[in-house]
């Protein structure tokens, strides 16, 4: 019944005990700690966790194992940790809430009531019947069982007079309160008298206790005697046991015998490859690691390397893999304790250099010579520089170069000035020591030639600073085109995870100490999924790779998937092959945002060049500098203005206001300028205009002209003829002559220079709409005062406004009125469709004109109506005919013909004459009633009709009247 394997009976092997007992020490220091197996072995699963660790038949036949221990049930049911004691084994294991529990019924297992045992109970009935019978026929057993009952009772009534002491498990005369307890020391006693007492004392104790042993041997007797049977057939049997226990000893050793020779033959070799195969992994395993450590040792003098060639990039990414191995592969060694610290402090201080590279890269850049060439400087550096800093997260790099813009920027303006005023002998810079000063001291010419460089340098500039841009923005994209396609690998990852959720793979194993064969044996024998994995795990930078006759470990490289670094390979715009790792981690938001505020800085940069010109221009209009320019001057400069505005728009994709703005306000500037001096031009020559048909130059013929063939532009000076070209006494405009005086023939150049700057300047398109306005509305008045209101009697001197002074005045408004809708058509197609309402006021300058002509018009009419009614009022019907009176109506009728035939054309001529004529015919039989001179054929009415032939005669010989129908009958009142 012995516990322990001391007492194994069966025989043992000293050699074979020593060898499997050093083998098995050997293993032990391979093995790793692990818990202990199931009572029930299992079967493999492929999991080395999983394995059971049932004992080896062969190895653990003489090793104590948890099978040789023993349960103790009352220890097991008896829980102490319970407050209470319960009745169910169950709530050792699953807690003390599962007797208290209530268990919901199963839907499966159907209620069980006592109708269920009514046919069993009807079954049973007869039988139970027929037992009850034969338990009362047999009775004779009662009397041996109160007889065996008798005799127990007396065995019984015996026993109870022995002490209890000697019924104790525990009993041992060694221990001194049991010794004391049996045998008294005071029967032992022999001083005094009391010796004879005393010596009856111990006779009664002997007796006593001689007492006690026969009542068990009479009692152990009488149990032999009621067992006696079954006794002595054990004693009988023993023999024949023990005949069997030899020969199954002797069946159990031969078995041994050959289970041990199998183990020296099969499997102690095998075993041993085993062995050996896993001492060498570990061999290899302490290698690697070996090696890994050396590899990280080296981490700082190769990041120093890096560096010192600015290889930011792989510094940062040898520095984080170093980390990461320290944290999975070399986690607890002493010797590495400070390297992670080193290794941060390292990580910062690259980031400051990083930083301070960046700034000096930003003003090499910038500050290099300005030419045409706008290639990008080092643009790898500026690529490895850019992922640097998004792998470090320094997402505000953007700010040092525009920083550097600025200053740029200033000393552009200033180099410029230096360089433009170096070359001016007639700027003394030891007296005039400000560059403002100096730049004001040019003249337009130079100063212009200085904008214009300033412009060109400001254009590369900002191309170069658009290229350097790109090129960061193009970096930022790849980093946020890696991170979706890693996105969407990773979905369908998932996805095809989801749809071959199991992989039947065959793996030999072998079950020797908890250990798989895979562990045991290299990676050239794993199966194809296990080499896949092993091979994507990627070594650490600058280690060496393994030999080939080595075992290829996870311990030389980072085994944790979650952050190893993949790398894939893309080409920048500037052809640039970039390794972009998958350890950057920004998420989309912040790297669109980033790209957002690069653009926005290209933008920046924009405004920067506009803002700096616009000082320089505010500096040099100082003293009115911008102001007196004459036309072609300010041209020129708002030509040079508005390209480099659209330039720099073209560049940077969007608008800049600023310099548009200083535009816009020396436009204004130049357009009230340019007003005044025109207004106050015309105004000086109306005050001086006699209104006397002039003389047309042909460079205003050729002015006209060039208007007639569809264009509004001054034409270009032709060079001197051999021949010059005489004046002509009209201007030919569309085949129709006008006679015009030298105030209007000016006055179409300044229209006509009005819309070249139009053309020259759109910006000012409305304002030179509304001063044109002007200008034609103060001509208007203006000619009006000095015509028709008799003006240019004081401010010339003329003796009188006379018919041909009208008829001019007439005929050159109508000049002015040919071209307004010209000039209308002109500005409409340079206004935008919401400005269209401003040509309302070409509509009422022509308005204004035509009343002007037709007030003109009234006005010799007038003229003529005065002198009829001056003459007619003194007609008398008699002879001699033609009448006093009628000959000098004809002789002012020609001088009127005279004064405007050669002004107005032939229509305007006849219908004015028609007009003269009803007047007359008014007047005329007016004085015929006034004379009672009646159409009745009578001497009067004769006279009346040869004086009326005479009038109607010499009217109709004038030239363009002959056809003029007069209707004379007019003149005599119609009968009633």
């Amino acid at each position: 019944m012995a516990s322990s394997h001391s007492s194994s009976p069966v025989p043992q092997s000293n050699s074979s005990d020593a060898f499997l007992k050093k083998e098995m020490d050997a293993t032990k220091r391979f093995r790793p700690v692990q818990s202990l197996p199931d009572v029930c072995p299992k079967e493999p699963t492929g999991d080395p966790s999983n394995l059971c660790d049932s004992p080896s038949l062969v190895v653990d036949q003489h090793r104590w194992t948890i099978y040789h221990s023993k349960v103790n049930l009352p220890a097991a049911l008896n829980d102490p940790r319970l407050a209470k004691r319960e009745s169910d084994f169950f709530t050792k294991t699953w807690g003390v809430d599962f007797v208290d529990t209530e268990v919901t019924p199963s839907f499966y297992l159907p209620q069980i009531t006592k109708e269920h045992f009514a046919l069993y109970q009807q079954e049973i009935a007869p039988r139970e019947k027929v037992h009850e019978r034969c338990k009362n026929i047999y009775t004779p057993k009662d009397t041996f069982d109160r007889t065996l009952l008798h005799t127990h009772d007396k065995s019984r009534t015996d026993l109870e007079q022995v002490p209890k002491i000697f019924m104790k498990p525990d009993f041992a005369l060694e221990d001194s309160l049991t010794f004391n307890a049996v045998l008294p020391w005071s029967h032992f006693s022999t001083a005094g008298g009391k010796g004879n007492r005393d010596a009856a004392s111990s006779k009664l104790l002997q007796e006593k206790l001689s007492h006690y042993l026969d009542i068990v041997e009479v009692n152990i007797a009488h149990q032999i005697s009621l067992r006696s049977e079954a006794f002595f057939h054990a004693m009988t049997s023993q023999h024949e046991l023990q005949d069997y226990l030899r020969k199954t000893s002797q069946a159990v050793k031969l078995l041994r015998e050959k289970i041990s020779k199998i183990d020296k033959v099969m499997c102690e070799g095998s075993l041993r490859v085993l062995r050996l195969s896993l001492t060498r992994n570990n061999c290899v395993k302490a290698y690697n690691k070996l090696k890994l450590m050396a590899t990280v040792h080296q981490t700082q003098p190769t990041v120093q390397l890096l560096l010192s060639t600015s290889e930011f990039v792989g510094a940062l990414d040898l520095i984080a893999t170093t980390q990461e191995v320290l944290q999975q592969e070399l986690q607890g060694i002493h010797s590495f304790r400070h390297l992670g610290s080193q290794l941060c402090e390292l990580e910062k201080l690259i980031d400051k250099m990083m930083i301070a590279e960046f700034s000096t890269y930003a003003r090499n850049d910038l500050n290099r010579p300005l030419e045409d060439d706008c290639q990008i400087l080092e643009e790898e550096r500026l690529v490895s520089l850019v992922f640097g800093l998004l792998k470090q997260r320094k997402l505000n790099f953007y700010e040092i170069y525009g920083d550097e813009m600025i200053v740029t920027a200033k000393n552009i303006i200033k180099q410029c000035v230096v360089n433009t005023v170096s070359q001016i002998e007639e700027i003394d810079t030891e007296v005039v020591v400000k560059l403002a000063d100096q730049m004001r001291m040019m003249n337009f010419p130079q100063w212009f030639d200085l904008l214009k460089n300033i412009f060109s340098k400001f254009t590369i500039f900002l191309k170069r600073i658009k290229a350097t841009l790109n090129t960061i923005r193009s970096v930022v994209f790849l980093v946020l085109d890696k991170n979706q396609k890693t996105r969407d690998l990773e979905d369908t990852l998932q996805k095809n995870s989801a749809k071959d959720s199991v992989v039947d793979t065959e793996v030999a194993y072998l079950t020797h100490e908890g250990m798989f064969i895979s562990d045991a044996f290299g990676e050239g024998d794993l199966p194809p999924v296990a080499a896949d994995t092993t091979s994507q795990r990627n070594t650490s930078p600058n280690s060496e790779p393994c030999s080939s006759d080595s075992v290829s470990e996870p311990e030389c490289t980072t085994d944790s998937s979650s952050s190893k670094e993949q790398t894939s390979s893309s080409v920048t715009p500037g052809g640039v092959e970039m390794m972009i790792s998958d350890d950057m981690k920004l998420t989309d938001l912040e790297l669109v945002r980033l790209a957002n505020n690069i653009q926005e800085l290209l933008y920046n940069a924009s405004d920067i060049c506009h803002d700096r010109s616009v000082k320089f221009l505010m500096a040099r209009a100082k003293d009115g500098f911008l102001e007196k320019l004459n036309s072609n001057e300010f041209v020129a400069l708002s030509r040079l203005m508005e390209g480099f505005i659209l330039d720099t728009e073209q560049i940077c994709g969007r608008k800049s206001m600023s310099l548009r703005g200083a535009l816009q306000s020396q436009a204004n500037r130049f357009v009230n300028r340019f007003h005044e001096e025109r207004k106050t031009k015309l105004s000086l020559l109306l005050d001086n205009e006699r209104w006397k048909q002039a003389e047309v130059p042909a460079e205003f013929q050729d002015l006209v002209d060039s208007v007639s063939d569809g264009r509004i532009s001054l034409p270009e000076k032709k060079p001197a003829a051999t021949e010059e070209r005489k004046p002509t006494e009209f201007l030919i405009v569309e085949g129709q002559k006008y006679a015009t005086v030298g105030t209007v023939l000016l006055l179409i150049r300044i229209i006509l220079e009005y819309c070249q700057c139009v053309d020259n300047i759109p910006s000012i398109t409305t304002d030179m709409l509304t001063r044109l306005s002007d200008l034609l509305k103060y001509f208007n008045s203006r000619s009006c005062q000095l015509v028709l209101g008799a003006g240019a009697l004081q401010v010339v001197g003329l003796k009188t406004i006379t018919t041909k002074n009208l008829a001019l005045s007439s005929r050159c408004l109508q000049l002015i009125v040919h071209y307004i809708p010209i000039i209308r058509a002109h500005f409409e197609a340079r206004l935008q469709p919401k400005q269209f309402s401003m040509l309302r006021h070409f509509d009422h300058i022509t308005k204004d004109y035509h009343d002007h002509i037709a007030e003109i018009s009234a006005k010799l009419v007038a003229i003529m109506d005065s002198l009829f009614d001056k003459l007619l009022s003194k007609y008398e019907v008699k002879a001699p005919v033609p009448s006093t009176c009628f000959r000098n109506i004809c002789k002012q009728m020609a001088k009127m013909h005279e004064a405007i035939y050669d002004l107005l054309p032939e229509e305007q001529t006849q219908m004015l004459f028609l007009r003269i004529n009803a007047s007359y015919k008014l007047h005329l039989k007016r004085q015929l009633a006034h004379l009672n001179v009646v159409n009745d054929g009578g001497p009067l009415n004769g006279l009346v009709t040869s004086d009326v032939a005479f009038y109607t005669g010499n009217l109709q010989a004038l030239k363009g009247l002959n056809n003029l129908d007069l209707n004379m009958a007019e003149i005599w009142e119609q009968k009633r």
